[in-house]
């Protein structure tokens, strides 16, 4: 799997670490299952971003996602943040590989929650923060359609795909629900024991 040097550079010097405390919106997203958890805060002064931190818990490739995500944001409105998309942060950081695309959706996400949470906030709607809880994201996941390696095209079989393009057979992993190599022993997205 090969990153980025964008992404390397965002994993290893991650920008906008950190919490708010007098947050004007918080979003969380994740799964606490397969280990990828973002939260992120927002501070907003005449509908603009003035600051963004996050919290993230999960691989490099969601800590790279974590920090572009808030660099992008700030700055915006809040309008102009809420269209960031997962293609958007992806492309910012030079790409990703398919099998972590999903870190992008996290990300944006996130993003997106803390915004909602603010104009809850300004409503009286919610004091506490917005929480999109797994099964919430994954409404988001698209069927698959295409190898996460490869990109090639799938034939879909009982309780498997298998690639035209790499011969690889894959399966839905049990703990985050994307599909990984059936021959691993392991999800190569959260790293969690794959059934045999």
């Amino acid at each position: 799997m090969m990153y980025s040097d964008k992404v390397m550079d965002h994993f290893q010097n991650p920008r906008n670490v950190g919490t708010l405390p007098d947050a004007d919106g918080v979003g969380q997203v994740g799964n606490p299952v397969c280990g990828d958890m973002m939260t992120f805060y927002v501070k907003v002064k005449d509908d603009r971003l003035t600051d963004v931190k996050f919290q993230t818990f999960g691989c490099g490739a969601a800590i790279a996602v974590s920090s572009m995500v808030s660099e992008m944001a700030v700055g915006k409105s809040v309008d102009e943040a809420m269209f960031i998309t997962n293609e958007m942060v992806a492309e910012e950081l030079g790409g990703l590989p398919k099998n972590k695309l999903h870190c992008s959706n996290l990300g944006a996400d996130a993003l997106h929650a803390a915004l909602e949470n603010y104009r809850e906030r300004r409503t009286g709607a919610a004091s506490g923060p917005k929480v999109i809880g797994a099964h919430e994201h994954e409404e988001h996941r698209e069927p698959l359609d295409h190898c996460p390696y490869c990109s090639g095209p799938v034939v879909n079989l009982p309780n498997m795909c298998s690639c035209k393009k790499c011969d690889l057979d894959l399966v839905e992993c049990g703990h985050c629900h994307l599909y990984t190599n059936k021959a691993d022993t392991t999800c190569s997205h959260c790293g969690a024991q794959l059934e045999p």
